[in-house]
C-alpha cells in the first residue's frame, strides 16, 4: 500500500542516526579550533545523461539526469512552469517513486486545468513526477495543483501526500513590490496534494495564514512543524484534531524558548534550550491589529512571549528530531541549523556558519536515510553549492551549480544560471538517489553515487 511505504520512509529516517548534539559536535570543534575553510576541490564538471551538457560539478563516481526543464511539455500536455522549489518523495509502488514539486510563482493566471485551480488569476502550484529507482530513468510528470501563489516549500506526509505552502499573505487585487496582481482570492495557506488523483484545492486554513516556507511531520504523534520566511519569524506546530485528516482542524502554536525572546543572534552550540508552546488564538489573522504588516499570526505569539528567528526556511524530520534552517541567522548573518526534540522539548543549535566559504544562507534541507543532512544554498554568490553535513560531523560540498547555456543548447534558454538557488532536496527511500531542483532557470535532477563516502 502507498500509505505504508510512505510511513516506512519516514520511520527509517527517524531511527537512522543518533541525537543531533552528538552527531555534529566534532565538526563544530574542528571549525572553531582550525578555522576550517570549505573548498570545491575534488569536484569536476560531469555531463548530464539527459542533455550531454556539464550542468553540475560533482565528486568522482557520481552521475545524474536532468528532467522537467521549464518550458518542457509535461505528460498531461501542460507546459512545465518556472520557479522549481520545494519537493519531496510522497509514495513508492514497486520501483517507481512519485515526487511532488512546488512552483514558486505569483503569476497572472493559472497554469493548470480548472479542476485543479484554486484561483484562476494565480500562477503558482505543483507538479508530480515519477522516477524508476531500479532503471534510473525519469518516467513522466503532470499538473497536481494550480492557482496558488508563491509555493515555496512544504513537506511530505506519512500518509502519502504533499503539503504545499504559500509564501505570501497577498489578497485579491493587491500589489506587491510595486507590481499589481489580479488575484481573486486570499492567499497564505497550505494545500494538500495526493500522489495520484486530484487535489481538493481547498486551503487547510487551520494551519495558519502567514508567510509559509516548509513543514515537517512527526510520524509518531502526527504533529506538524512549520517555518515562516520573514526577517522576524516564528517556529510553529500544529496539533491536528485527527491525524491524517487535516480538514478537521486543530490547534496552532508558536515556540517560546525560556529566557530567549530572540535567537537570531546570541545562540551557542552545546546548549539545550528549554521550549514551551503558546497558543495562537486566531490562526487566520493576517495583520497585527492597526497595521498592514502580514504578521497577524506572529504578533499573537510575541504577545505571549514567543521567540523570534530570522528567515526560517527548510524543515525536515529525522533522527527523532525536527531540523530547520535559519537562513540569515547567526552572528555573521550566514545561517543557522537548528534541531528541536519533541520528546525532550528542547531546542539545540546544530551549526552556525562563521563565513561564506563554509556555508552561505542555507535554505531547503533534507535528512538522508543514513542520517546525514543535505543543505541547499540560496545566496548572492556564484556558483551556488549543495552541502552535506555527515553523521561524523564533516561538512562537504557535494555539488556545484555549473549551468551555463549557449543559445540553442536547451530550448530558448541562454545565459549563466550558476547563481540559481538549490531547492527541494530529498532522497529516494532506499537512499540511492538524491532529487533536487535548481530554481532558475527551472530544472530537476536525479543524482546518484557513493553517498556513504560523503557520510550522507
Amino acid at each position: 500500500m502507498r500509505i505504508s511505504s510512505s510511513r516506512r520512509l519516514f520511520l527509517k529516517s527517524a531511527i537512522a542516526a543518533p541525537a543531533a548534539g552528538t552527531v555534529f559536535s566534532r565538526f563544530l570543534s574542528a571549525v572553531e579550533a582550525k578555522g576550517l575553510e570549505k573548498s570545491d576541490s575534488g569536484l569536476n564538471p560531469i555531463r548530464d545523461e539527459t542533455t550531454g551538457l556539464p550542468l553540475l560539478k560533482l565528486p568522482e563516481g557520481f552521475r545524474y539526469q536532468s528532467f522537467g526543464w521549464v518550458g518542457d511539455v509535461m505528460s498531461d500536455g501542460v507546459i512545465t512552469p518556472e520557479g522549481h522549489d520545494g519537493m519531496g518523495v510522497i509514495s513508492q509502488t514497486g520501483d517507481i517513486v512519485t515526487l511532488c514539486r512546488n512552483h514558486e510563482i505569483k503569476g497572472a493566471k493559472s497554469f493548470g486545468p480548472a479542476e485543479l485551480t484554486f484561483d484562476s488569476k494565480a500562477g503558482g502550484g505543483c507538479a508530480n513526477l515519477q522516477f524508476n529507482v531500479k532503471s534510473g530513468k525519469w518516467l513522466r510528470s503532470w499538473t497536481s495543483l494550480a492557482g496558488t501563489v508563491q509555493n515555496c516549500a512544504g513537506g511530505p506526509t506519512p500518509w502519502g501526500t504533499w503539503l504545499s505552502c504559500e509564501e505570501t499573505v497577498i489578497g485579491p487585487k493587491e500589489s506587491f513590490r510595486d507590481v499589481q496582481y489580479e488575484h481573486e482570492k486570499h492567499h497564505g495557506w497550505v494545500f494538500e496534494v495526493p500522489a495520484e488523483g486530484k487535489a481538493t484545492v481547498e486551503p487547510l486554513q487551520a494551519l495558519g495564514r502567514f508567510v509559509h516556507e516548509a513543514l515537517a511531520i512527526d510520524p509518531a504523534e502526527g504533529t506538524i512543524y512549520e517555518t515562516e520566511d520573514r526577517d522576524t519569524a516564528g517556529f510553529y506546530r500544529f496539533l491536528p484534531n485527527e491525524p491524517e485528516v487535516l480538514t478537521k482542524g486543530g490547534r496552532l502554536q508558536m515556540i517560546k524558548i525560556k529566557g530567549k525572546d530572540d535567537l537570531r543572534t546570541g545562540a551557542r552550540t552545546g546548549i539545550r534550550y528549554e521550549a514551551e508552546w503558546v497558543d495562537i488564538e486566531d490562526p487566520l489573522r493576517r495583520n497585527t491589529p492597526g497595521k498592514e504588516d502580514g504578521l497577524g499570526v506572529y504578533s499573537q505569539g510575541k504577545d505571549k512571549g514567543a521567540t523570534t528567528f530570522g528567515r526560517l526556511e527548510g524543515c525536515w524530520f529525522g533522527d527523532g528530531v525536527v531540523y530547520f534552517n535559519c537562513t540569515n541567522g547567526g552572528e555573521a548573518g550566514l545561517g543557522q541549523v537548528w534541531s528541536y526534540s519533541p520528546k525532550a522539548q528542547t531546542l539545540e543549535l546544530v551549526f552556525q556558519s562563521p563565513r561564506h566559504e563554509i556555508l552561505d544562507s542555507p535554505d531547503n534541507l533534507t535528512v538522508s536515510p543514513r542520517g546525514g543532512l543535505i543543505l541547499c544554498e540560496d545566496a548572492d554568490l556564484k556558483p551556488l553549492r549543495l552541502h552535506a553535513l555527515s553523521r561524523k560531523g564533516e561538512l562537504k560540498t557535494v555539488a556545484v551549480n555549473n549551468i551555463q547555456l549557449k543559445s540553442g543548447q536547451h530550448g530558448s534558454l541562454a545565459g549563466d544560471f550558476s547563481g540559481g538557488e538549490w531547492a527541494g532536496a530529498c532522497f529516494s527511500p532506499d537512499g540511492e538517489w538524491l532529487f533536487v531542483n535548481i530554481h532558475d532557470p527551472g530544472v530537476t535532477f536525479a543524482i546518484t553515487g557513493p553517498w556513504e563516502e560523503l557520510g550522507v
